[in-house]
């Protein structure tokens, strides 16, 4: 069973009876759990009908004994043990008779941050219950999910307004939440989001800095990009996590000057290599500055430097500051 056919099945109240809900994406999964338990049991029948365990301190045989229970003046009783990577495999065995024989009015609900398929209780549930697997989001799936989140709210972005908050906002999804509550506070009764608004209430300057570095790179501006070097280390980001954007951001520019090469349209190219389209032409302007050739060459550099900066006695700020130079020297060769 996938999310989507849970969704489906829960807004025709039909419940799977054996449920285990597991991943790093806990906001979602969170949010999937209220919402069987809403759709499940009803607010004035929850103080007889909805039991929560957690796994370092739930008892397998306890567990069951409250399962076997039929609900009180309800159709469902919801059992929702949590935190459960903390069960032993002993006590994830004592489940086993269970998962082949549910009780028809109970609902068994595991969640976890993650599983181990390869113990025997993972294989049954799989074939006689759903294990449903909530991933992180990748980068290019962000603005679908903002905007999801919007939707629900009853809001809109404009499209320069939704690149800056998926820019600043980053990919995790309990974190974009809280800041578009705030951003939707701000805006008040309006219901277009527009891009001066993001900038008033969503705010990270070291995240802007590194992505202008990178940008400064493609357009090989060594300069403004040893500039920018200077103030992002001051405010103290990570040389490593500079490195990385500069290494996403040409692998990206790469990516880009095959699929232009290659003869592909524009309107294909974000999808194809997960970026939002509004910085599409800007990329493509940048990309088309580089050959084949020397994009190897930088990633050679890249990776010396990485290994550079995982040694010790390293030199951070001179280390990229050499970086920027010798890439802005392929460039020029």
């Amino acid at each position: 069973m996938t999310l989507a056919e849970l969704n489906r099945a829960l807004d025709e109240r039909k419940f799977p009876q054996l449920l285990f809900l597991f991943g790093e994406e806990t906001f979602t999964l969170d949010r999937t759990a209220e919402r069987i338990r809403d759709r499940a049991v009803p607010v004035e029948s929850r103080d007889f009908n909805y039991n929560v365990f957690y796994g370092k301190e739930g008892r397998a045989e306890e567990i069951l004994d409250v399962l076997r229970t039929f609900p009180a003046f309800a159709e469902h009783r919801l059992v929702h043990v949590k935190e459960a990577q903390n069960l032993s495999a002993a006590e994830l065995d004592v489940f086993l008779s269970y998962l082949r024989d549910p009780v028809p009015e109970s609902i068994l609900l595991f969640t976890a941050d993650k599983i181990d398929g390869r113990k025997k209780f993972f294989q049954d549930f799989k074939k006689h219950g759903n294990l449903i697997e909530f991933k992180k989001p990748y980068d290019n799936q962000i603005p679908a999910l903002v905007k999801d989140m919007a939707r629900d709210a009853g809001r809109l972005f404009t499209e320069s307004a939704l690149a800056l908050f998926c820019r600043r906002g980053g990919s995790n999804l309990q974190e974009l939440h809280g800041e578009l509550t705030k951003l939707f506070a701000y805006a008040g009764d309006r219901d277009l989001i527009d891009v001066d608004d993001v900038a008033a209430i969503v705010s990270d300057s070291r995240v802007d800095s590194v992505f202008d570095l990178a940008n400064a790179l493609g357009k090989g501006d060594a300069a403004e990009a040893l500039r920018l070097l200077q103030r992002i280390l001051a405010e103290g980001v990570a040389p490593l996590l500079i490195l990385n954007m500069m290494v996403r951001h040409f692998r990206q520019l790469w990516k880009t000057r095959e699929l232009l090469d290659q003869g592909v349209v524009s309107r294909e190219i974000p999808k194809r290599i997960g970026i939002n389209p509004y910085f599409l032409d800007g990329l493509v302007g940048q990309a088309r500055r580089f050959r084949p050739d020397q994009f190897r060459a930088g990633f050679e550099l890249f990776l010396g430097v990485d290994l550079a900066l995982k040694s010790s006695g390293a030199h951070p700020a001179a280390l990229l500051e050499k970086l920027i130079l010798d890439l802005a020297g392929t460039r020029a060769r």
